[in-house]
């Protein structure tokens, strides 16, 4: 209770000093405020400073000060603030200004000071306070340098024409008139002189006779505004105001349309609407697969068990369309996200996950996921360029807590995982759903493998942990025993693996062609490169084939060691490749790597790789080799040689001589130059 008198007690001290006291507080704002106002706002906003002074002031009576001095410092801080926006008081249809017209002089006379030194201006000239009442005024309102405000305010009363005002022209005492702290016969105020004797801002304020101009914006004059503009204007308001509510008609009557759930945009648009429209959604019929030319995600029927929930369809479509600021949008690189121009073909819709709701659409060379889980939306946007039946044969679903759920292609007759660093394991068997979904484990880390130390990932299979590979087989409908390995490397379609053996025993052996990576010395030498998928993105990637493309012996008895490409197809055609060599024991060597090329793929079989190797003695030994049509190969620079054959092995020069500059005659007689990043390799 006590708390409650007490807050009410502040507010009602300060209400009653503005009431008595408010044609002096109008003033103070008046000429507190900005110069360039015109007279009718800043009448009207002197007005606001005063009123919305009441709570701030109460606040600060009920703590103990002056109640007076708290309500002046108030007015000063709003007046002197930053102008916010249209607030009461408001007058329409009149213009006002103050019947004073000396205050309008005193105004411009105090246009050049700071609104805290007009301010200080007023409280000593008009309201007769003494310069150090005025300074703690001053630091009530905020002011940084108070004593500065008062300063500068001496200067300009002692300046020609006082700021159009005689000095001491405070108001006249009137009935129910305050003496002020500082003024005549206040406490510590005599007439405001200061220590040294000399005159101050209130030199002069004594006593006045009630026959005084009193100077004060609370008596105004008025005029009515332009009233044919006036008209004008509030007929065009109605007008205004008539379109705005037959637009609110049209809309709710759109949004109660079998339109609702369609973002505005598609709402009125008759070919959007078709594209966003659940029911004209393609769906190809579950046989189609079986019975056509051209195998890959347009041969995929509509499945799961949500393909009928139109909400939910026309909130994935709407997604799509018009993504909402809290949906997380992930597009791959390369791919367009925007809405369909067509009714795009629907894959699957169901829950394969607890609180999971997933929609995949086709989009004629894209494929979108839509997911609702835990409240959140999500949408996912991946390439399907030159797809085929190993590249369209899964869809990731869903991940969670180590698996992932992947909707298989119709085509695939039998499913199983294994681990790709143990190449003696056999593949365990797994159930697929009546969907044609299966559940596999995600390899341990992939999340954070791209961002990871390349070298603390290593190669080799050592210290990365299992890498679980699908490995699924198509129906002999499609393919005869076809059975071939998806890697999950983060992207929304898993990536198909590759290899393709070395080419040795002829002088000139035949060409070898990428085959499934199912086999037992595909599965060795991948078993031996499968930490170096984390260096893939799998967002754009569809194929990974790993080529042997050399042996070498190596120097002093060492053994043989394996060189190797790496390519990472992107399905728009681009190639990243990684050439590696493998000795007889220990981690894959990095040699080389190059982005968006043709090397290492079906248009760029010619391949020279080269590297400095050490051996166990510490001698440094220059290597190279290249692909089966390398002829010859030659080293200038700080090295002069030239072997015939595909593989080079000399001493290296010492250091620190530059690297060699290697190239190779092809069988042809086209020279290439050695791999690197600045695009070599090509002839």
């Amino acid at each position: 209770m006590g708390q409650r008198e007490g807050s009410g007690t502040g507010l009602r001290q300060a209400e009653a000093i503005i009431v008595e006291r408010y044609p002096q507080l109008l003033r103070l704002a008046y000429l507190v405020l900005p110069p360039d106002l015109d007279r009718h706002t800043r009448l009207l906003r002197a007005h606001r400073a005063v009123q919305h002074s009441l709570r701030a002031a109460g606040r600060r009576a009920r703590q103990g000060g002056d109640p007076l001095a708290a309500v002046r410092a108030e007015v000063v801080r709003h007046a002197a603030g930053r102008l916010r926006g249209p607030l009461p008081p408001w007058v329409w249809g009149l213009r006002m200004w103050p019947s004073a017209e000396g205050l309008d002089e005193a105004a411009r006379g105090l246009a050049e000071l700071t609104p805290y030194a007009r301010a200080a201006y007023v409280l000593c000239r008009f309201d007769g306070l003494g310069e150090d009442a005025a300074a703690g005024v001053l630091e009530q309102a905020g002011a940084g340098d108070p004593a500065g405000g008062v300063r500068a305010a001496r200067s300009a009363a002692a300046g020609p024409g006082a700021a159009g005002v005689a000095p001491g022209a405070a108001d006249a005492a009137g009935p129910g008139t305050e003496t002020d702290p500082g003024s005549p016969g206040g406490p510590g105020g005599g007439t405001g002189s200061r220590a040294d004797g000399s005159a101050g801002l209130s030199a002069g304020a004594g006593p006045r006779s009630g026959s005084e101009t009193i100077l004060h914006p609370a008596d105004v004059h008025t005029r009515p505004t332009d009233l044919l503009l006036r008209r004008t204007r509030v007929r065009a308001a109605w007008g205004l105001a008539a379109v705005l509510l037959l637009a609110a008609g049209l809309t709710r009557a759109t949004a109660d349309g079998p339109d609702s759930g369609l973002p505005a945009p598609y709402a009125g648009a008759p070919a959007a609407r078709a594209a966003l429209d659940p029911a004209r959604l393609v769906q190809v019929p579950a046989g189609a697969w079986s019975d056509t030319g051209r195998v890959d995600f347009t041969a995929w029927p509509a499945r799961g068990p949500r393909t009928g929930d139109r909400a939910l369809l026309t909130r994935a479509l709407g997604a799509w369309a018009a993504p909402a600021p809290d949906t997380a949008v992930a597009v791959a690189p390369g791919v367009s996200a925007e809405p369909p121009g067509h009714p795009p073909q629907l894959l699957f819709a169901g829950d394969p996950g607890p609180g999971a709701l997933v929609v995949v659409f086709l989009d004629a060379d894209r494929i979108v996921r839509y997911t609702e889980q835990g409240g959140r939306r999500s949408l996912d946007i991946a390439r399907t360029g030159d797809a085929d039946v190993t590249t369209a044969a899964a869809v990731t679903l869903t991940r969670d807590a180590g698996t992932a759920r992947r909707l298989l292609a119709p085509w695939i007759a039998a499913a199983g995982v294994r681990d790709l660093t143990a190449p003696a394991g056999a593949a365990r068997p797994l159930p697929i759903g009546p969907d044609g979904t299966v559940t596999t484990e995600l390899p341990r880390g992939a999340a954070g493998e791209r961002t990871g130390d390349a070298a603390a990932r290593g190669a080799g299979g050592e210290g990365c942990g299992p890498r679980p590979v699908l490995e699924v087989v198509s129906s002999p409908r499609i393919v005869e025993k076809h059975a071939f390995l998806l890697a999950d490397l983060g992207g929304l379609l898993p990536v198909h693996l590759t290899y393709t053996p070395p080419a040795e025993g002829a002088d000139q052996p035949p060409a070898r062609q990428p085959r499934e990576a199912t086999g037992p010395a595909a599965l060795a030498r991948w078993a031996q490169e499968a930490c170096t998928l984390g260096e893939v993105d799998g967002r754009a990637v569809r194929a990974v084939n790993l080529w042997d493309f050399a042996v070498t012996e190596l120097p002093e008895s060492t053994g043989r060691a394996v060189w190797s490409c790496t390519r990472a197809t992107h399905r728009d055609g681009r190639g990243d490749v990684r050439i590696r060599l493998r000795p007889p024991a220990g981690a894959s060597l990095a040699v080389a790597h190059a982005e968006s090329t043709a090397a290492c793929g079906r248009f760029g079989q010619h391949l020279l790789a080269a590297t400095l190797w050490r051996a166990p003695s510490g001698h440094g030994y220059q290597l190279a080799a290249g692909s089966r049509e390398v002829a010859e190969i030659t080293a200038t620079g700080s090295l002069h040689t030239r072997t015939i054959g595909r593989t080079l092995t000399v001493p290296a020069p010492p250091a620190p001589a530059p690297p060699a500059a290697l190239t190779a005659t092809l069988r042809s007689g086209a020279v290439i130059t050695a791999l690197d990043a600045r695009g070599g390799g090509r002839d």
